[in-house]
């Protein structure tokens, strides 16, 4: 069973991971500079994959910061509907989940 330290170090290394890929995201973006339409084309398929991927590390990085204030609180690992606390096996799988198996699938 990991401590609640752990999960903490491990979301925050998590949190700095998505960060710096969300940087990496934008930086991408800034470098377009094709004229030629089917460049562009090409261009505009690959924004989207970014887009995608960066909507989903904006999803990940709002569920670990509520996570980590659930840390603060000292809520962390209860859900939060039921306030039953959450399976160490989920925990490790989603370590940022607020629910636990019964309340997932509902969210």
């Amino acid at each position: 069973m990991k401590s609640v330290e752990t999960r903490k170090a491990e979301l925050e290394a998590r949190k700095a991971q998505l960060t710096e890929r969300m940087g990496q995201i934008a930086s991408e973006f800034e470098t377009h500079e094709s004229k030629d339409w089917e460049e562009m084309a090409t261009e505009r398929e690959g924004d989207e994959v970014l887009e995608d991927l960066g909507q989903a590390a904006r999803t990940e990085l709002r569920m670990i910061e509520a996570a980590l204030e659930r840390i603060e609180e000292g809520e962390y690992g209860y859900c939060t509907v039921c306030g039953e606390q959450i399976a160490e096996e989920r925990l490790d799988v989603v370590p940022a989940t607020p629910f636990c198996r019964n309340h997932a699938s509902g969210h």
